[in-house]
């Protein structure tokens, strides 16, 4: 059986709607919602949920902790280990994509950041969608750092967010 970690920070992924105040938030993580909706066949995936916020509140010291929580993930060397999957805000991710690929030197596994341009709990989201995506691109892609959504697999350095798109792009500058 092959293990997956997936870390949660939040991100329009996992915010849920209150109703007292009409407001769509982060208030706590989701994905165990979202896992039990899925249909995984020899994959254990272990989550860890670091914090719930929206990638615009994200510091640099946030940033900090997810690099040294995927630097111990990393670390274990059991040969059923297989990648990394943070779900992750889409405004920001390419910040923190940046950043894992330019401090991971040779990652071992699969390093993949993934979220949604609509929440889960919305109609049409694609959440479930490239959550689905990023555990099985966290199984078979190479070692490296990525964005995957949408029925894609980028890797970094070099991946943009297209807002008039709604999704991922290689920059070609």
């Amino acid at each position: 059986m092959k293990r997956i970690t997936l870390i949660s920070t939040g991100g329009t992924i996992e915010k849920t709607y209150d109703e007292r105040t009409g407001v769509l938030q982060n208030r706590t993580s989701i994905v165990g919602r979202m896992l039990e909706a899925l249909r995984l066949e020899d994959i254990a995936v272990n989550t860890i949920e670091l914090f719930s916020k929206d990638s615009l509140d994200m510091t640099d010291e946030d940033r900090a902790r997810i690099l040294e929580i995927v630097r111990v993930m990393l670390a274990d060397n059991s040969p059923t280990r297989g990648g990394i999957v943070i779900l992750h805000g889409t405004d920001t991710l390419c910040v923190t994509g940046e950043m894992l690929c330019a401090n991971l030197e040779n990652p071992p596994a699969p390093v993949v950041l993934t979220g949604a341009m609509r929440p889960y709990e919305m109609k049409q989201s694609d959440a479930l969608q490239n959550l689905t995506e990023a555990i099985f691109a966290a199984g078979v892609l190479e070692p490296g750092v990525y964005a995957v959504a949408h029925g894609r697999a980028l890797r970094f350095p070099g991946v943009v967010k297209d807002v008039n798109r709604g999704t991922f792009v290689k920059n070609e500058q």
